[in-house]
């Protein structure tokens, strides 16, 4: 099936909700005028990284998050990105939550690698288990930034028939070279699209300091071609059609996955 989805590139009001809550509506009823079926925004979208703010609001983010629901069903599409939440156990975590186009939960995925390199491991709860959802277009996985860098994850996700993966994400300079090089070899390597949505702007990170965040949110083929990509500093929609049969073409004529050996994979 052939489907529009659109990445909103966005800078992200630290500590407040309701801005971006405001430019998100903005960014859907776009999306949703362009045809779009789905709209992913970054990582951490509603809030951003204010670690305080983030501790005192987190009993409340539900409220937030019922919102998006309900933007998802205003707009006809579905809806995805990570925002803060109370896990199982009443847990700050760092969420992605996939709404359908009725404003319903249709996946939920919690951060499983937390970035200790900035310390979120202090902050979040981690996650203990992958998330992929059957959805109108195909089989889709859910990842979140740090993500990125766990090829073990990408490959469950293949292995299991995904064929297409979400990651929103908050990359920062002076990794760039480190993202445009591993969002490809995500997609090469498990012949899926891999869609990335990255923040734009500047933010200060209390104990890590000023963070400035590159964009170049990008939607990448099963074959590595890149679909559409965003540049450094705009707020933008990154929008392709994209159509998971090729996906299956892809991996019939080069067979990557069935030729694995994976009783080889240890030394001993």
């Amino acid at each position: 099936m052939k489907v529009k989805i659109a990445l909103c590139q966005m800078k992200v009001a630290a500590a407040d909700p309701e801005a971006n809550l405001a430019k998100a509506e903005k960014f859907v009823a776009e999306a949703a005028a362009g045809g779009c079926t789905l709209i992913c925004f970054p990582e951490m979208w509603t809030t951003g990284f204010n670690w305080h703010f983030n501790a005192s609001f987190a009993p409340d983010h539900g409220a937030v998050a019922a919102r998006i629901g309900a933007l998802a069903a205003a707009g006809g599409l579905w809806i995805g990105g990570s925002f803060l939440e109370l896990d199982e156990r009443s847990r700050p975590a760092n969420t992605f939550v996939l709404f359908d186009a009725q404003g319903r939960r249709a996946a939920v995925y919690r951060k499983t690698h937390l970035f200790t390199f900035m310390g979120e491991e202090r902050h979040m709860a981690a996650g203990e288990r992958l998330t992929a959802v059957e959805t109108p277009w195909g089989k889709t996985g859910l990842a979140v930034c740090y993500d990125l860098r766990f090829p073990e994850l990408f490959r469950t996700y293949a292995l299991s028939g995904v064929g297409l993966c979400l990651l929103p994400a908050a990359f920062p300079h002076p990794r760039l070279h480190h993202w445009r090089i591993l969002t490809r070899a995500r997609a090469i390597e498990n012949q899926m699209f891999f869609a990335a949505v990255n923040q734009v702007g500047e933010e200060a990170i209390p104990r890590q300091g000023r963070t400035v965040y590159f964009g170049h949110s990008c939607i990448i083929d099963p074959w590595g071609e890149t679909l559409a990509e965003a540049g450094e500093d705009e707020e933008t929609l990154v929008v392709a059609d994209i159509d998971l049969e090729r996906v299956e073409e892809i991996r019939n004529r080069m067979r990557v996955l069935k030729d694995r050996r994976p009783e080889l994979y240890r030394l001993s």
